[in-house]
């Protein structure tokens, strides 16, 4: 063997990844060592055996780097463990000798990041766990856990809506782990609508009165006991006296309505599940960060209704054994927060299709007809007309 170095150890270098694969782990026609790879990993991938590299077996790094052992466990076998596992293993690990001498600086900083993300509330996830395949709530706390573990001082932390989309239990743990950065002695700035997010704020600034031309002032701000005592402040007045809403019945569903049936759901954190989903309902999905609701509604349900909808045969299905009961569904649209357009020229118009419709009304003016004009001679998005 050459001289190990540390780079053999990592499927994002080419002195440790598999060759056949490229680091990706998987089977992918025109993937080469040039690409990036995560998103043609991502439009690449799904739970099968067929698909994963011969080479490797999925581990991504080639027999040399497999081949050094530690504990008698190779790279990948500890990174397939869990937070939880690791942390374990390396508190109960007890090394001697020249092993210890070694091991003195690097076991408290292995302990100490892990339990940056136990304390985030990740302690279930293994540490080989590709990006793409997390939750945005996941993928959030992460990058908080390696602000908790850096030690800063003096910083200040600009966040967007840090607890969209998390679960009442993961917001606290959030809300801790912000604590914990403004306790070192950093600032930490939050765009935020929850209620709880609020309260926890020792400051609060109250902008509008609108949105868009009817915004852009300052309502109120202080401490939220003085936003609630502003007469000024909506927020102020909603937080002191929170909306009910009014009670209306509720649309039960009863045995032998339609529904969409999903059988043996089993990807990422979901274990064979059997599903009911009402149609002509409006439905939601809840449950803690990580706990397998964007699986079952992008990856599973989503991705199959599409291959369902469009096959004239029966296509295999991703990640279920089957789906019944979407014979009423013509269609199956997913709007999520994607940015809209391809290009910093992109606007809402663009989008909804406005744009199309004038400028085909000015391809029709005399003076555009006369000069031979097309609708692209209107569009700042072409040649001719930018």
């Amino acid at each position: 063997f050459a001289e190990l170095d540390p780079r053999l150890f990592s499927y994002n270098s080419k002195h440790g990844w598999c060759e056949r694969c490229y680091g990706t782990g998987l089977v992918m026609p025109g993937f080469d060592e040039n690409q990036t790879g995560e998103e043609i990993w991502w439009n690449a991938w799904w739970e099968g055996a067929d698909r994963t590299c011969p080479a490797c077996a999925g581990k991504r790094l080639n027999a040399t780097a497999l081949a050094v052992r530690f504990e008698n466990r190779n790279i990948t076998e500890f990174a397939a463990y869990s937070v939880e596992s690791a942390e374990r293993f390396f508190r109960d690990l007890k090394p001697r000798g020249r092993a210890a001498d070694i091991a003195r600086d690097v076991l408290p900083e292995l302990q100490a990041r892990l339990a940056f993300l136990r304390q985030v509330g990740l302690n279930y996830l293994t540490l080989d766990r590709s990006a793409p395949t997390l939750s945005g709530g996941e993928a959030q706390r992460i990058r908080l856990a390696s602000q908790l573990g850096s030690n800063l001082r003096g910083v200040c932390y600009i966040l967007d809506e840090p607890t969209i989309g998390l679960h009442h239990r993961d917001n606290l743990k959030l809300l801790d782990a912000l604590d914990s950065l403004e306790n070192k002695g950093n600032t930490v700035v939050v765009v935020e609508h929850d209620e709880e997010t609020i309260h926890r704020a020792q400051h609060v600034i109250d902008l509008g009165p609108g949105a868009g031309r009817l915004g852009g002032y300052i309502v109120s701000e202080g401490t939220v006991q003085e936003l609630m005592r502003d007469k000024h402040s909506v927020t102020g007045r909603y937080l002191a006296h929170p909306l009910r809403h009014p009670f209306m019945e509720r649309r039960r569903f009863a045995e032998g309505d339609a529904a969409l049936e999903i059988g043996g759901a089993s990807m990422h954190n979901l274990k064979d599940l059997h599903i009911e989903i009402p149609l002509g309902r409006l439905v939601c999905v809840s449950g803690v960060s990580g706990s397998g609701k964007s699986t079952l509604l992008r990856y599973v349900l989503h991705d199959n209704l599409k291959r369902l909808l469009a096959a004239r045969g029966a296509p295999r299905l991703m990640g279920c054994q089957e789906i019944r009961g979407f014979d009423s569904i013509k269609r199956v649209l997913e709007v999520d927060q994607t940015p809209i357009g391809k290009t910093p020229r992109s606007c809402p118009a663009t989008y909804i299709g406005f744009w199309d419709i004038i400028r085909r009304l000015y391809a029709e003016m005399p003076e555009a007809r006369l000069r031979g004009y097309s609708p692209s001679r209107f569009s700042f998005n072409v040649a001719g007309g930018r």
